[in-house]
């Protein structure tokens, strides 16, 4: 298990009390029989790779060791990390534990190895170092046409608690340009890299003064500081939000701006930044960019097999000194990140995403929000964060707010990107709660609205209204018996037209007798209704009476309707006269209909 965490920067050359430390890797009887060294300087982070040849010579078996690191880096180490290299393959990072040497400074870490390494034998062992802000601008400003020139100081030699047999150092840099450097045992130049060495027989904590000066426009983005959102739902999806505010760290920019040069000249503004990639996972979907003024629409995202890409490009290029400030967010399907065990669930995720090449954060905050009812958390995470009090947090349909846990990092770089595992109990039962909550609050909501158009809630009582409420519901009466009655002589249309058919006398009679009884008794509640109409003072009591006339006209036309299907039956009468007959009365009757219509319109 590889430590990591934070790291400083300056490099100065100081000598140490070697006698001490040598009687000390004397009794452990270890020796870096060979080192051969890879400082990486082409990006704005100092990676140093070393492949030690570990030899013991001493009698028992050694079960550890110890890695150190120089005090002017200790404060830059972003991380630290150590595996045993076999025939074929590297096997997985040792465990590191973080120990003192008394009476030297600097960071020490011991090493536990796999098994012992027995006295005489030897193992090779590969230390990966990453260091951030250790590359200084210098100088510290310059203009939108000139190239960014960088410094790095470090050590010629391992800084190591053991003698060193022979050594050699390869540094890697951005480009050919090369300003200077230390010259310790004439080292060779050849294109971007510069070797030195072999150097013999090394004491333990020896020092000596690495000092490169050189052309680094790789971009020197830092995010100052980012807060994940991870919100949690048992309903199949996960919110993840992100919220970085971001800075270009390396030489600040000196003069104006000039928008004509930077579009128009290739290598105009070259250390600054226009865009990069944002690693998102490959599930992710509805993905959104932007900052305080809304939607950033130059972003461009594209979908991987494996991944999904969205080149986040800023309103403006970002040159040194200057700054962002952005939000990007998506939604996961829970299937792929949330495991469950009758009511144990486990949360795996990842602490941080991939937000650009070789990225460094100086701050990380993430908040993990789980549903509400979670109880039993812990969290294991692959290195150490700073845990910070639970909080609660309110949503839609929450009533006792859900658990956040909130959890703290500083500087970070891409191999904190790894998975952090959160443990949990839940009830599933609880998830009934907002689907309930929302039937209460609807039945609760109808059942306030029966009660309020039931009751009368004004302190006196109002005698007009009461009188329209009255009126209006004799009214609504006096509309259903018209239309009613209005139906009875539809209704004798049909019995006359089956007589004509049929010429069954009995039929006709009985309708003829059905329509009078119906009539009469429709016509006689009308009546009674307009009497009421009168003695409330409306007036559309004599709006009722006109339609009572005109309704007595349009049953006198109905019954000279049935008078002549039956003159016709009877052959009294001529075909084509009964006809026109028929279309006399038919046209007055739909006249009379229509006055009727019109008043009850106004009714």
């Amino acid at each position: 298990m590889a430590l990591q965490r934070p790291f400083l920067s300056g490099v100065s050359t100081c000598l140490l009390l070697l006698a001490l430390l040598s009687s000390q890797a004397t009794a452990d009887g270890l020796v870096n029989e060979e080192v051969k060294r890879t400082v990486d300087l082409s990006t704005h982070l100092a990676k140093i790779t070393t492949e030690i040849l570990l030899a013991n010579q001493g009698r028992s078996a050694a079960q550890s060791f110890i890695l150190a690191v120089e005090p002017e880096l200790a404060p830059h180490l972003a991380y630290i990390g150590a595996s045993v290299k076999g025939d074929e393959e590297e096997d997985g990072l040792l465990e590191l534990q973080q120990t003192t040497i008394k009476g030297q400074s600097g960071e020490f870490y011991k090493v536990q190895l796999p098994s012992g390494l027995a006295g005489g034998a030897q193992l090779k062992v590969k230390v990966d170092m990453t260091l951030s802000h250790v590359l200084k601008p210098f100088p510290s400003h310059i203009t939108q046409a000139e190239r960014q020139l960088v410094v790095f100081q470090g050590n010629h030699y391992l800084y190591s608690p053991y003698p060193t047999r022979s050594q050699t150092t390869r540094v890697r840099l951005a480009s050919k340009t090369v300003e200077s450097y230390t010259k310790l045992g004439g080292p060779s130049k050849n294109d971007e890299v510069i070797e030195y060495g072999p150097f013999r027989d090394v004491a333990p904590f020896s020092e000596d003064a690495l000092k490169i000066h050189y052309e680094n426009n790789s971009p020197f983005l830092t995010i100052s500081s980012i807060t994940r959102l991870i919100e949690v739902s048992h309903w199949g999806n996960i919110a993840v939000e992100e919220t970085v505010d971001l800075r270009h760290t390396g030489a600040a920019l000196r003069g104006p701006f000039s928008r004509y040069d930077y579009q128009r000249q290739s290598d105009s503004g070259i250390s600054s930044v226009k865009s990069f990639k944002t690693i998102l996972p490959a599930s992710a979907q509805d993905v959104y960019y932007r900052d305080e003024i809304g939607n950033i629409s130059t972003s461009h995202l594209q979908v991987l097999d494996d991944s999904v890409e969205v080149e986040v490009r800023p309103r403006f290029p970002l040159f040194g000194g200057w700054k962002t400030h952005y939000i990007i967010g998506y939604n996961l399907p829970s299937y792929e990140y949330l495991y469950t065990l009758g009511d144990q669930f486990a949360l795996k995720m990842r602490l941080v995403d991939h937000v650009y090449d070789d990225q460094v954060i100086d701050s990380l905050t993430v908040k993990i929000i789980l549903p509400e009812g979670a109880r039993n958390i812990h969290v294991d995470t692959p290195y150490t964060i700073d845990r910070q009090p639970n909080q609660l947090h309110y949503t839609y349909l929450d009533t006792f707010g859900r658990p956040v846990l909130v959890a703290t990092k500083q500087n970070l770089v891409e191999q904190h990107i790894q998975d952090v595992v959160v443990h949990y109990n839940f009830n599933k039962i609880l998830m009934l709660q907002e689907p309930l909550l929302v039937v209460g609050a609807f039945y609760i909501l109808f059942f306030t609205v029966i009660i309020y158009v039931r009751m009368d809630f004004a302190i006196t009582k109002d005698p007009a209204a009461e009188v329209r409420m009255k009126v209006a519901s004799i009214t609504e009466q006096v509309l259903t018996l018209v239309n009613k009655r209005l139906g009875l002589y539809r209704h004798m249309d049909e019995v006359v037209n089956r007589y004509k058919q049929s010429r069954d006398t009995g039929t006709l009679n009985s309708g003829r007798k059905t329509l009078e009884a119906d009539h009469r008794t429709l016509t006689n509640e009308i009546s009674s209704l307009q009497a009421r109409l009168k003695a409330e003072g409306s007036d559309l009591a004599e709006k009722v009476g006109e339609v009572q006339k005109l309704d007595g006209q349009v049953k006198e036309l109905v019954c000279r309707s049935c008078q002549e299907a039956e003159r016709l039956v009877a052959g009294k009468v001529k075909k084509e006269a009964y006809i026109e007959s028929e279309k006399n009365l038919t046209g007055k009757r739909q006249e009379f209909v229509s006055r009727i219509d019109s008043l009850l319109d106004a009714l």
